[in-house]
């Protein structure tokens, strides 16, 4: 059996999501921390892409011959889908400078997120409170984060309920985002993102009203292929981990 410390960190962070993600209990507090330090740990080259486009970066196999991503000549919002499970799902959005991912949720899930490189203006919400009228979703919301994040950082973690559930990203400038979410979306389900328009309340600082609106026009989000290390499903993670 091969020991972790051959496997590859996108192979960890897949052995250490299928071993959280799969149980039947909800993560507790220190499997998410276990999740969110390999993702800290994880650069873009790991998953495939250079992010300075210089292209004389290392491939990420030795025994690979494929190309990497050229991150400072995406020009579009890109996704990179790398896995999908009935558990949890893991990808990577490229954005270009200005590009704009308006407000949305996740609905009853678990995110980790990862800015592998660049700097991006971040606004998240989360409900205070929260009414349906005529199938559409509005209510008052609290501000959790409005700023910038420029890499190197901390992984962000979006929980159900917490954290910032409601975001928005707005790139300065070429970015990437590594995300692992719990569950993933799924239309048979009726786990899909709304979008949201956000109004602040002047006189209460901190919050805004939240409505839904329809999926934006001139969202454009195009994928390109993975590029990374492959995933091997047949690890036996438990030997890397005893702290459940």
């Amino acid at each position: 059996m091969e020991c972790a410390t051959e496997r590859s960190k996108i192979q960890l962070i897949y052995d250490a999501c299928n071993a959280v993600f799969s149980q039947k209990e909800l993560p507790t507090y220190k499997q998410i921390q276990w999740l969110r330090n390999l993702l800290d740990i994880t650069e873009a080259i790991d998953v495939g892409i250079d992010e300075f486009g210089s292209c004389e970066s290392p491939l990420p196999s030795p025994k690979s011959d494929k190309r990497l991503i050229d991150g400072q000549s995406v020009s579009e919002i890109t996704y990179i889908h790398i896995h999908e499970c009935d558990n949890f799902s893991m990808g990577v959005f490229c954005f270009p400078a200005g590009g704009t991912f308006p407000l949305h949720d996740h609905p009853g899930m678990t995110v980790i997120s990862k800015l592998l490189y660049g700097s991006v203006y971040v606004k998240s919400y989360d409900w205070v409170k929260v009414t349906n009228s005529g199938g559409r979703t509005s209510g008052l919301a609290a501000t959790v984060v409005d700023g910038i994040l420029k890499a190197p950082c901390e992984p962000s973690v979006l929980y159900p309920r917490s954290g910032g559930n409601i975001h928005s990203f707005t790139a300065l400038t070429p970015c990437a985002i590594l995300d692992v979410l719990s569950p993933p979306y799924c239309e048979e389900l009726e786990r899909r993102s709304t979008y949201f328009s956000d109004l602040p309340i002047p006189s209460l600082h901190g919050y805004a009203m939240l409505e839904e609106k329809d999926l934006p026009k001139d969202l454009v989000v195009i994928g390109e292929p993975y590029l990374g290390p492959p995933i091997v499903s047949q690890y036996d993670f438990f030997s890397g981990w005893t702290g459940m």
